[in-house]
């Protein structure tokens, strides 16, 4: 599954350690999704929503 998780971590100047804090996740998982290794759980998903304030289909395009 593509994301744009990158993109949107840069726009708010987070570091993936800062949004794995948030998420309660390592940074290697926040690594492995934004790679597209690893599709997160939708608790996952849904908290990447609320810390972008978005859609979880503004994040996550299937291939």
């Amino acid at each position: 599954m593509k994301n744009n998780i990158k993109v949107k971590r840069a726009e708010l100047n987070l570091t993936q350690q800062d949004l794995a804090d948030q998420l309660a996740v390592s940074r290697q998982t926040v690594n492995a999704i934004e790679k597209g290794k690893y599709d997160p759980s939708l608790p996952i998903a849904f908290k990447l929503a609320n810390v972008f304030q978005c859609a979880i289909e503004d994040l996550f395009q299937p291939e």
